[in-house]
């Protein structure tokens, strides 16, 4: 038998369902006006849901009703709740895999990526050639397939591909170099006067060759920099069978002329285009960054022996990313782990390398 509360106990009860109630409406009008804010946010757009979201929603939809919904602010309408419902209620009786009614299988994304990167790296080849080479990988894919591939991606078919050949494409399939001028200013007795360094990098390696430094460059003096360079025995450019070159008039016609007779052919870029000669850019940019805007040049013997050491740290003690992260020219034991760690300082700490003691 249940004892009756006492009337106080009971007037707590009152008070305390009223207080929750309360709580429970201001919660669904902050929920209201939260809704209003986010549907003026996106301004008439409709909101993009994942299938989990639909899912959790139409749940929580199905349990208030119809009536409930067309009470409160929703982000989408109550029809559209209770369509998701019905779709989740259907999914449940539906097998997780259907049988499939014939024809090829699609295409995974993975192979898709695949077809699209042979295409863009091999310009010629047309839809036969890349059917076979995807065979070789253990891919069958239809010539039509590739043909869709390649054109929900924008690129053109075989003939139109291959006329437009990438700048990175010549530049790797040619000993290519590339030269370049960058001023520094030097304080003299006379005062600051503006050095010209006129250098050239091997595009493969990374090498770079100081040929000349001046303060008031020329033709004639520019082709003799063209003979020292040419040179059959040791000149830097003795193997190259290309230069690229911007259209600086200091490059005259007899500093041409002798790099031509060597069998070097000038590539030009167009004007105002620095990106062409990026790899030279990158070097005048890292010697500036890295050493020449560090110190103050006290001549030109100080200039010159600073550049110096900058290209053999360069090229011996300094990491380049562009070759995946590794040294030009590595010294012995590099990469052992045996050994103390020792510093080597050039120009005063400016330039500093690591490296393990060798044993005597």
């Amino acid at each position: 038998m249940t004892l009756p509360l006492p009337v106080h106990f009971q007037w707590v009860a009152v008070l305390l369902a009223a207080w929750v109630t309360r709580q429970e409406a201001a919660l669904i009008a902050y929920y209201e006006a939260e809704n209003r804010v986010l549907k003026e946010q996106l301004g008439g757009r409709r909101p993009r849901f994942t299938e989990r979201q639909r899912w959790l929603l139409a749940e929580k939809a199905h349990a208030l009703g119809r009536k409930a919904l067309g009470q409160i602010e929703t982000i989408v309408t109550p029809e559209t709740l209770l369509r998701w419902y019905r779709r989740l209620v259907a999914a449940k009786y539906t097998p997780k895999e259907p049988r499939r009614s014939g024809g090829r299988p699609e295409i995974s994304d993975e192979v898709e990526a695949l077809v699209v990167r042979l295409a863009r790296e091999n310009r010629t080849w047309g839809y036969e050639r890349l059917r076979g080479v995807l065979a070789n990988l253990g891919h069958a894919v239809s010539s039509s397939s590739i043909a869709r591939i390649l054109a929900r991606h924008g690129l053109p078919p075989a003939p139109e591909r291959g006329r437009s050949l990438k700048w990175s494409t010549f530049l790797r399939s040619h000993a290519v170099a590339a030269a370049d001028f960058f001023s520094v200013e030097v304080l003299t007795l006379r005062g600051l006067v503006r050095y010209q360094v006129f250098f050239v990098i091997e595009i493969a390696t990374r090498r770079v060759h100081v040929a000349g430094i001046r303060p008031d460059p020329d033709g004639a003096w520019l082709t003799q920099l063209a003979r020292n360079l040419t040179d059959p025995f040791d000149g830097f450019l003795k193997d190259m069978t290309h230069l690229v070159l911007d259209r600086d008039p200091l490059y005259c016609a007899a500093f041409c002329k002798v790099l031509e007779e060597a069998g070097v052919t000038i590539v030009r870029t167009p004007p105002r285009t620095p990106n062409m000669n990026a790899f030279a850019e990158r070097f005048v940019r890292s010697i500036k960054e890295e050493c020449l805007s560090k110190l103050i040049p006290l001549g030109e013997a100080h200039l010159r022996r600073a550049i110096r050491e900058f290209v053999e740290h360069y090229h011996a003690e300094r990491n380049h990313q562009g070759l995946g992260n590794r040294l030009i020219a590595p010294a012995p034991g590099v990469g052992s782990r045996e050994g103390e760690i020792v510093v080597d300082e050039r120009l005063g700490g400016l330039l500093r390398h690591y490296r393990r003691r060798q044993a005597a």
